[in-house]
């Protein structure tokens, strides 16, 4: 079976020479017309938007269209199949389950009719989630990379988020956990040094205090847990090169809150782009670029956890995140350290921690718990 992307070039190729049953006679465009006006002039209709319109008439005619085509699209396939779908979910579902899938099956047949989805396109489709599948492994994980560029994690990360954070006084912001968290990194004492046999890079020494974000008190017994790729843009599971475990490791914090250690500043990476999601983003002619940062679970007990990253604000891909993670809370500044031989900058940052108390009250959550409240970070309770 040939790869989603050839599928998806097949399946255009075909739509853009012979649509809706009709010959597209490519060779009688008017050099100067829009291939768009050519294909209505010849009463032709264009249903994957495949062929540009021209641009001053594009927002106009998408905005007076939209709504009468999606209606009229959803009557032509079977309005009434959808419903027998959903219907046929049985009394034992939870509530949960009974919601979520009603509304995934609704908007995921909505959007089927409304693209007017082909089988090929449709079989491109499974192949590219069987492909991720094939690649997934206890060290990369392509599921969740495809999620990270079409920006399902950061959303959904963004609506956890917000949905245990509604008061106005807010914990650190979250980002995702990404693919290359590993269990059990190694727990070292403070001002320990997690580079391991890398000469190069910029040395750094990170410090700062993990607070409780209502009272700014310091809370005793947090946990960091702190990974980030070498200067070749590799984590280390993907870098034979490097020792196992580096660049990571846990710190927990005593009485007075504080942590510190000494780490690489980091730098921008590409993604991995040799599997579906790197095929994705060449189909939709945008980079696997992320800018520098570095990656951290917090967590305490009676707190609850947070996942978020933090990144160097004199990278050059902020803006264009590959897989829209950047936060303007979350850039921070390296600073020139002096004194120290053994890190030629600094950098500090404090962590704002709620209680799982507090997250149920600002939510409006009732029996939020430690074990639920935690399971949000997909690493069970004080990760």
């Amino acid at each position: 079976m040939p790869d989603f992307k050839q599928n998806v070039k097949l399946e255009q190729d075909s739509r853009e020479t012979s649509i809706n049953g009709r010959m597209y006679d490519q060779s009688s465009q008017n050099a100067n017309a829009s291939p768009a006006k050519t294909l209505r002039d010849q009463g032709l209709s264009d249903p994957l938007n495949l062929v540009p319109e021209d641009p001053s008439s594009m927002a106009n005619h998408i905005d007076s269209n939209h709504s009468d085509n999606k209606q009229a699209k959803a009557d032509r396939f079977d309005p009434n199949f959808t419903q027998s779908v959903i219907n046929a979910t049985g009394p034992k579902a939870s509530p949960r389950m009974r919601k979520v899938m009603a509304s995934m099956i609704q908007h995921i047949h909505d959007f089927a009719r409304e693209n007017e989805i082909t089988v090929d396109e449709w079989m491109a489709g499974v192949e590219m989630i069987n492909e991720a599948g094939r690649m997934s492994t206890a060290v990369r994980n392509e599921g969740q990379l495809l999620c990270d560029v079409i920006g399902l994690e950061s959303l959904v990360d963004d609506i956890t988020y917000k949905l245990t954070s509604e008061s106005s006084s807010l914990p650190t912001s979250t980002a995702i956990l990404g693919p290359f968290w590993r269990a059990d990194a190694p727990r070292l004492e403070m001002d320990s040094n997690i580079v391991h046999n890398i000469p190069d890079g910029d040395h750094t020494y990170m410090h700062g205090t993990v607070k409780d974000f209502l009272t700014d008190e310091p809370i005793e017994g947090a946990e960091l847990d702190v990974w980030h790729t070498a200067p070749n843009g590799l984590y280390e599971q993907q870098d034979e090169n490097q020792v196992d475990f580096n660049l990571r490791g846990r710190f927990t914090t005593g009485k007075d809150g504080k942590y510190s250690f000494y780490c690489l500043r980091p730098t921008s990476y590409p993604i991995p782009n040799d599997g579906p999601a790197g095929k994705l983003l060449a189909l939709l002619d945008r980079h696997p670029m992320r800018p520098a940062h570095i990656h951290f679970i917090v967590s305490a007990p009676k707190y609850k956890p947070i996942i978020t990253q933090i990144f160097d604000r004199r990278d050059k891909h902020l803006t264009d995140d590959a897989v829209f993670a950047v936060k303007d809370s979350l850039v921070v500044d390296f600073l020139p350290r002096q004194g120290d031989d053994q890190a030629d900058f600094e950098l500090q940052y404090d962590f704002n921690l709620a209680t799982f108390e507090q997250a149920k009250k600002d939510s409006g959550l009732t029996g939020t718990t430690e074990e639920s409240a935690s399971s949000g970070t997909g690493l069970g309770p004080h990760a």
